[in-house]
This record gives C-alpha cells, sequence and structure tokens, in this order.
C-alpha cells in the first residue's frame, strides 16, 4: 500500500528552521577557526595542549555529531507537525547555542546550561513516531 501525502503549507517553518540551523554551524565553524589563530593549533591537529582551544572544538564537532539525527527528526516530524516542529527545532538551536558559550567559557561543565536542549529534540523524536504510526495506519488522532 502506498503511502501519499502533500507537505503542509506550514512545512516552511521547518525549513527555515533547519537553514537558521546552518547558521549556528556556521558560526560555531568561525570560533573553532578563530581558537586555532588565538592559541596557534595549526591544521591538521585537532586537539591541542590548550584546554581552552579544546572547549570551543568540542563545543563544535559535538553539535555535528549531533547533527544528523537532530535534520532527520526535523524533517520527519515538520510532515505531520510544522509548527510544533519548527519550535521544537529551534529550542534545540538555541540551547546549542547556550551549550557552546557555555562551553567556550573554558569550563566545561557550564557546557550544561545547554541541556534543555534535549527537550526539542525530544520533542522531535515523539512527533517523528507519532508521524510513522500515522503513516502505517496505526493512529489517525492527527
Amino acid at each position: 500500500m502506498a503511502v501519499t501525502f502533500a507537505l503542509p503549507a506550514d512545512f516552511g517553518y521547518v525549513i527555515l528552521t533547519a537553514i537558521a540551523s546552518i547558521f549556528v554551524l556556521m558560526w560555531k565553524g568561525f570560533k573553532v577557526g578563530a581558537a586555532r589563530k588565538k592559541y596557534e593549533v595549526p591544521y591538521p591537529k585537532m586537539y591541542s595542549d590548550d584546554d581552552r582551544f579544546n572547549c570551543v572544538q568540542r563545543a563544535h564537532q559535538n553539535t555535528l555529531e549531533n547533527y544528523p539525527q537532530f535534520l532527520i527528526l526535523l524533517v520527519f516530524a515538520g510532515l505531520t507537525f510544522p509548527k510544533l516542529s519548527a519550535a521544537a527545532g529551534m529550542v534545540w538551536i538555541i540551547g546549542r547555542v547556550f551549550y557552546a558559550l557555555g562551553y567556550y567559557s573554558g569550563d566545561p561543565k557550564k557546557r550544561m546550561r545547554g541541556v534543555f536542549a534535549y527537550a526539542g529534540l525530544l520533542t522531535l523524536l515523539v512527533c517523528s513516531i507519532i508521524t510513522a504510526l500515522k503513516m502505517l495506519g496505526f493512529v489517525n488522532f492527527v
């Protein structure tokens, strides 16, 4: 059985959220580049003996490690819940900014300021599961 659907008109919010996430990745990448210069960490070294650089590098790397699942959940959840998904995506994005700013302080424990990003990710996960169950015909309340 084929499942057909049209993208909801509000899916544009999901697209804008995905684009906003790209700007956050770019900002973090620029911060790593600036830290390389400031702490004199040449390419191709990923880490340094200076933990101030490592904190900036890890803030960016950790976001990249989590980015694929964020994007796929954003898109899948957005098929059924575009506005909620965009809002949850923005929570994740803002949380990742707070995470980075805390990490950039040089005290890795301060990265926990961005832990609320997981509330956005968990929302996207639940909405994605509901989308899958709806497509399979197991739920029809949405």
